[in-house]
């Protein structure tokens, strides 16, 4: 099967205005969205659209049929559209295809978490889709806030780059696909909306190899990376991930608030997310703070945040 197991290792340095820097292990699936009723079949803790132990539920990624807060020139599926298919596999191919990319006869394949005992949390699930010829096409980053807010970034063809075989950065084959953007997305208390987010993905393969930086002009204030090794997605290997990685969504909302706090204690610059709420655009499942006028800037100064106010995620937590 194209469906696996990433054992990972993600590492977040922050370099400004305070340096901060941490180390994690977690593993992710790898599920090829035309496998997931073999999956459901052959694994007993994990079920497609059902409860179980793992639980992959299609309505939790791309909402394309959802209405899109702050829509922008570049999201032509809101123009023309809206993809409400419950089935994921369909959706991504309808919305490549609103950008240019035709998927007919391709396969996705999606690394993220599902439920585990019913939470879901993704900081960021990545879709690799290809072609019919089995050639990487495009790429989608879904980032999820803690405030269940959700924004794909979408890597076209444009983005696709081929490294020299004797590369060393092509630690994932020859294909990287590379992009540069605005975020508008409140991701953190502790970077704005406007810094503009680095992708460096490579197609997965035995390796996986995924970056993702945080830049303020030419100034590079945050690095996130995700590397991993493939392994076989069986009973045996999934059981004994579930003992070494225990609970492994509550684990990363656990640790994004406490890297959260420890922030705040080194006194890193924050401010609330209703602070620039017209700056936060093309994005699905608004929070209502979005709805409500932004306080005036020193309201941040005069009101330190408590742990329980301060939402990140775990790539601007660092």
């Amino acid at each position: 099967m194209n469906s696996c197991l990433y054992e990972c290792q993600i590492v977040h340095a922050r370099f400004s205005p305070r340096p901060h820097r941490f180390l994690y292990r977690i593993f992710f699936f790898a599920v090829d969205l035309d496998e997931l009723a073999a999956l459901d079949r052959r694994l007993p803790p994990f079920s497609v659209n059902r409860a179980n132990l793992y639980s992959f539920r299609e309505r939790d990624y791309l909402p394309t049929g959802e209405p899109l807060h702050h829509a922008g020139p570049a999201a032509p599926s809101h123009r023309l559209s809206k993809i409400e298919n419950p089935n994921l596999k369909s959706r991504v191919v309808a919305y490549l295809g609103e950008r240019g990319v035709d998927l007919t006869g391709g396969r996705v394949l999606l690394v993220t978490l599902p439920r585990v005992f019913g939470y879901l949390f993704n900081p960021v699930s990545f879709y690799f889709c290809y072609d019919r010829h089995g050639t990487p096409v495009a790429s989608l980053a879904e980032v999820t806030n803690t405030f269940k807010e959700m924004k794909p970034y979408f890597l076209g063809p444009d983005s696709l780059q081929l490294l020299a075989r004797n590369s060393r950065r092509s630690v994932g084959g020859e294909a990287v696909f590379r992009l540069r953007t605005p975020k508008h997305f409140y991701v953190s208390p502790y970077s704005d909306v406007d810094v503009a987010f680095d992708f460096t993905l490579r197609p997965p393969n035995g390796k996986l190899s995924l970056q993702i930086d945080d830049y303020v002009g030419a100034e590079r204030k945050l690095a996130t990376t995700l590397a991993g090794t493939r392994r076989e997605l069986t009973f045996a290997r999934l059981a004994w991930f579930t003992l070494k990685y225990p609970l492994i969504t509550l684990r990363i909302i656990g640790l994004i608030h406490w890297h959260a706090f420890l922030l705040w204690l080194k006194r890193v610059p924050w401010f609330p997310k209703a602070a620039r709420a017209a700056d936060q655009r093309d994005l699905y499942r608004p929070h209502a703070s979005l709805a409500r006028s932004a306080p005036h800037p020193s309201a941040a100064e005069q009101s330190p945040p408590t742990l329980a106010r301060i939402h990140v995620q775990p790539t601007d937590a660092a």
